[in-house]
């Protein structure tokens, strides 16, 4: 099972950093604006975060196999896809497929860890899921950059749509029925406001929703910001780019250990403050390198190899726990989760798609700057305050 979750939850990488390497060279393809590069990772967000607000609901009706096998039939339908665009609009509209079909795998993996684990022991078994994650998210940009090198941009795409087939077929074969209970009114209008406003107005689940969302904006800013920064502003060779976050993504490799570690001697929340100065450390080394003007490729990329393991302890912990008080209805609150998390991914991603230039490193360091200082916040008042003691 956890082999099963550490690759559902991994598509998610692969689809976002295998192409990473190839932003610069998508966009001088296809003649295209840098905002209009940047929204072909910004629509498969949006997508993908919307998305969940129904596969949520519908899992909880159906049950968590058939709407993986659903959600991952238009994964790799989405990725052929992209593999043959011939405009940048063609381009951005398969990977909004992408994105909205991933929203099922991605939600599904976060609510099986509910139907099968109490929180604190889920906090561990998500941790254990998140290290696929991180080996995936390791392979992902490395691969990319050697296949964007040998085979051009659109084999990255169909890369992804491989690796989806493999997700299905486990699905398929080894996946057993983990929802304990279907609940027949899931989809029914007045049910489903009702099951949402309970969600939302609950403080353990603004407490780690909040978590979750701030930690991964800082992570999203260097994702979207990273290649542009890095290979145009630097000058950073684009093989290197690939090894360097594929390094980062074994720091995320990690922080997931760590958690585990942590969470054997300490509550959930002492983890996540811990994690949460990590995190402000890392994200203030690299503001004051920028408003420096610091032009040193390892006083960005340093930093945050600090940030990518408070991220890999900050991760498990919250998306486990912020589903947590919903046994019955853990893939809406998954999906409430997710969709909150990629509509500010989705802002920040349109932020920086009008902000990067080729003379500066402020969008990516003041970005993860910002929003390191509001986990860190969320970590040691509201966790503090309303996350679960054990």
């Amino acid at each position: 099972m956890i082999l099963i979750l550490g690759l559902l939850l991994g598509l998610q990488p692969l689809a976002t950093d295998m192409y990473l390497p190839a932003l610069p060279l998508i966009q001088q393809g296809f003649g295209a604006h840098v905002s209009q590069a940047q929204l072909t990772l910004t629509a498969f967000l949006l997508a993908f975060g919307c998305s969940q607000l129904f596969w949520g609901p519908l899992s909880d009706r159906l049950g968590r196999k058939p709407v993986l096998l659903l959600g991952l039939s238009g994964y790799v339908l989405g990725a052929i896809g992209c593999a043959s665009a011939q405009s940048m609009d063609a381009l951005i509209a398969w990977r909004a497929l992408q994105g909205a079909a991933l929203g099922a795998a991605v939600m599904c993996a976060r609510a099986v860890v509910r139907d099968l684990y109490a929180p604190h022991l889920g906090a561990q078994v998500m941790s254990k899921a998140l290290t696929g994650l991180g080996v995936l998210a390791f392979l992902a940009p490395v691969s990319g950059s050697l296949f964007v090198v040998w085979l051009g941009w659109r084999s990255t795409m169909l890369a992804q749509a491989l690796m989806g087939c493999v997700a299905w077929l486990m699905v398929v074969l080894r996946f057993q029925e983990s929802i304990p209970q279907r609940n027949p009114k899931a989809l029914h209008p007045a049910n489903l406001l009702g099951t949402w406003a309970r969600i939302v107005c609950n403080p353990m689940f603004q407490a780690y929703n909040l978590l979750t969302c701030f930690t991964y904006a800082g992570l999203f800013t260097n994702l979207a910001a990273s290649s542009f920064t890095y290979i145009n502003v630097l000058g950073m060779d684009r093989t290197h780019y690939g090894l360097m976050m594929g390094f980062n993504a074994l720091c995320y490799i990690s922080g997931t250990f760590a958690c585990r570690r942590l969470l054997r001697s300490m509550s959930v929340q002492r983890a996540v403050a811990v994690a949460g100065g990590l995190s402000l450390v890392a994200g203030t080394i690299m503001g004051i390198a920028a408003l420096a003007g610091l032009r040193s490729i390892w006083v960005y990329a340093l930093p945050f190899c600090l940030y990518q393991v408070a991220h890999g302890i900050h991760m498990p912990c919250g998306q486990s726990n912020a589903v947590a008080p919903f046994p019955q209805a853990a893939g809406t609150a998954s999906a409430i989760n997710g969709f909150v998390m990629m509509i500010i991914a989705f802002a920040m991603g349109h932020w920086l798609g009008l902000h990067l230039d080729s003379n500066s490193t402020a969008p990516l360091a003041l970005g993860v700057w910002f929003w390191s200082a509001c986990t860190a916040i969320t970590a040691w008042t509201l966790v503090r305050r309303f996350g679960i003691s054990k």
